[in-house]
């Protein structure tokens, strides 16, 4: 790529590459994440604080990441043991990482089958009237039912935004319209803290090898 660009940017370019690096090395400086994007002319932009949705995550911000990663615990009367089977099966059918649905459910419902969100989601993966009929569920209280749909919904998600799991989060909270209308995760605070949050479940779940 490097070869591609104008020979003007090379200083600037290089400018660019020490403030960058600066920022990797130096931990009093390293308190945000940092983005990037290709521009038309192939010049590699970086930032810490995007105001285009053009740029995306390059790189997170260990701190901030570490103090995202919330704990894997549950209320005395939660037993995600419960629905492993149920996640293991409806994960293999559809083809789609049992972490990440657990971490769905998890951000969702914490492991209550009996959810019932202010907008009328229900039930362990907090599915809508609408989209529930549409993924045929016949009961949304039922755990099986439930994550089965809701599975079955992310793995059209995935699909949809070419195994892109950010956007398929992103799009399972806000919306399918909305992530396509800001062509990425919509500049909403609500979804991109739940993104960050089923993120961080999803690695914590990998690593626990629960």
């Amino acid at each position: 790529m490097l070869s591609r660009l104008p020979s003007y940017v090379s200083c600037a370019m290089l400018c660019l590459a020490v403030v960058f690096l600066s920022l990797l090395i130096a931990p009093c400086c390293a308190r945000a994440d940092i983005y990037r994007y290709v521009d038309e002319d192939d010049i590699v932009h970086f930032t810490d604080a995007p105001t285009d949705k053009r740029f995306i995550v390059f790189m997170r911000d260990l701190k901030k990441d570490k103090e995202l990663r919330t704990k894997l615990k549950y209320a005395s009367t939660v037993n995600p043991a419960e629905y492993e089977q149920i996640i293991k099966s409806c994960s293999a059918k559809y083809g789609v990482n049992p972490s990440l649905v657990k971490a769905v459910i998890h951000a969702e419902s914490g492991y209550n089958p009996n959810a019932v969100s202010s907008k009328g989601a229900s039930g362990l993966m907090q599915l809508m009237p609408d989209t529930a009929k549409s993924l045929k569920v016949a009961d949304r209280f039922n755990p099986k039912d439930n994550v089965e749909g809701g599975v079955k919904y992310l793995r059209f998600l995935l699909d949809t935004f070419r195994g892109d799991v950010s956007l398929a989060v992103a799009a399972y909270n806000a919306g399918l319209s909305k992530v396509a209308k800001y062509g990425g995760i919509p500049p909403y605070t609500e979804t991109r803290t739940y993104v960050n949050r089923v993120l961080s479940y999803m690695k914590s779940y990998q690593e626990s090898g629960i």
